[in-house]
């Protein structure tokens, strides 16, 4: 692409504020009317803030030059000789939202250069011809086109914050706007003596769980319950990092995993889980609906599921899109929302297992979108359940590479 030259900053602003919307828009009366309104605001400013871009020169990594030839023209004497070219690829570590290096800055340097921008490994590069092998030309090549590839930088990191300091009161003046309509649209059934669906008072979180060390949020004692709660974001959250951080430990011990089936590698995940919080329990190998599912996390009072997983090594694209469906077609009901895939990975080239995941996971029939990561093989979508596509479900995707024999 063109190092901040693809989209100009007020286009940019205004498509993502309206990605917002209708987001929000998307989502159920059933959902917008019993959700948590402070928790549901501060799950959509998490996932639509932007973090600012930051490049680290001191971790510039110059490739071993690819060596070609070229046909010049010598003018004076009208003869044609090749030449060798060096073609060098330098690339840096970036923290921050790939998304920006597309985004023209307002007010605007007019310069740029093509750049490649890897998000699997959080590095942005861009590749020049040297035909002279001189050190000092090299370096000029290099410079110059780090300066006009990044020079819009902290123009456009100033315009970030512009979005991001309006962020919240602009998300919650679109979730009330919603919200009204759908209070107003039920106030007018009831005057009408129109039933209301009972359901679209039930509130979308489980607030009398609560984690050790770990705090969550309150609830009004007014607020009217669902009997059957469902988990918050940030418990959520939470079970992912845990899983995703045992599961990335277990890369370094090969000793836990080595001659391992799916049942006792989930046994380890299960350990943790199961140890972690209050008012919960976790099981293995439970009936859920039409089959026996890897891990249950189930509140303790009332045996509502909050969490489902399925573990899974990887056997291929077709094997792990029909993990997903089985998950989803004989697993899950209605009232499971927060879910994941596990794969356990044995090829070498774990990169193009990641790459597959993330090619194939959008192809699937139950895809709505992807929303983000929370690592470099943790891989955050909404789905829809088979039979009602209005019925959002959290899925994360897990790989860990466990390869050694």
């Amino acid at each position: 692409m063109r190092a901040f030259n693809e989209i100009s900053f007020f286009q940019f602003k205004d498509a993502w504020f309206k990605e917002i919307k209708k987001t929000i828009e998307q989502k159920s009366k059933e959902y917008i009317l019993g959700v948590d309104e402070e928790e549901f605001i501060n799950y959509l400013d998490s996932e639509f803030r932007l973090e600012p871009l930051k490049i680290y020169k001191e971790t510039e990594d110059i490739s071993k030059p690819v060596i070609s030839k070229e046909w010049f023209e010598d003018r004076a004497y009208r003869e044609k000789f090749q030449r060798e070219v060096y073609n060098f690829t330098v690339s840096y570590q970036f923290t921050g939202s790939p998304i920006l290096f597309k985004v023209q800055s307002n007010p605007y340097t007019m310069t740029s250069y093509d750049i490649s921008v890897n998000e699997h490994s959080n590095t942005v590069s861009f590749s020049f011809k040297l035909y002279q092998k001189e050190p000092e030309e090299f370096k000029r090549i290099k410079d110059e086109c780090f300066k006009s590839a990044f020079t819009n930088l902290s123009k456009l990191n100033n315009n970030i914050a512009e979005i991001n300091n309006f962020l919240t009161n602009t998300i919650k003046t679109y979730f009330q706007d919603v919200r009204k309509k759908f209070q107003s649209e039920n106030d007018f059934f009831a005057a009408i003596n129109v039933k209301v669906d009972p359901s679209t008072k039930s509130v979308f979180t489980a607030p009398t769980i609560s984690k050790k060390k770990i705090p969550q949020p309150k609830v009004n004692d007014k607020v009217e319950f669902s009997s059957s709660p469902t988990m918050n974001t940030e418990m959520y959250k939470d079970i992912l990092k845990v899983i995703y951080d045992s599961g990335k430990s277990m890369e370094k011990k090969p000793s836990l995993y080595n001659g391992k089936d799916e049942e006792s590698l989930r046994d380890q995940f299960l350990f943790v889980l199961e140890t972690r919080y209050v008012g919960t329990t976790a099981t293995g190998e439970t009936f859920n609906r039409s089959g026996k599912t890897d891990i249950i996390l189930k509140h303790s009072v009332d045996g509502s599921n909050l969490f489902v997983a399925e573990c899974k090594f990887w056997h291929g694209a077709s094997e792990y899109k029909k993990a997903i469906s089985q998950l989803f077609d004989r697993y899950l009901t209605w009232r499971d929302s927060k879910t994941a895939v596990i794969l356990f990975v044995k090829n070498k080239e774990f990169s193009q297992v990641i790459s597959t995941i993330k090619l194939e996971t959008k192809q699937h029939e139950y895809f709505l979108r992807e929303t983000g990561s929370h690592g470099e093989s943790s891989f955050s979508y909404e789905f829809h359940l088979p039979n009602d596509k209005e019925k959002v479900v959290y899925l994360e995707v897990m790989a860990f590479h466990y390869d050694k024999e």
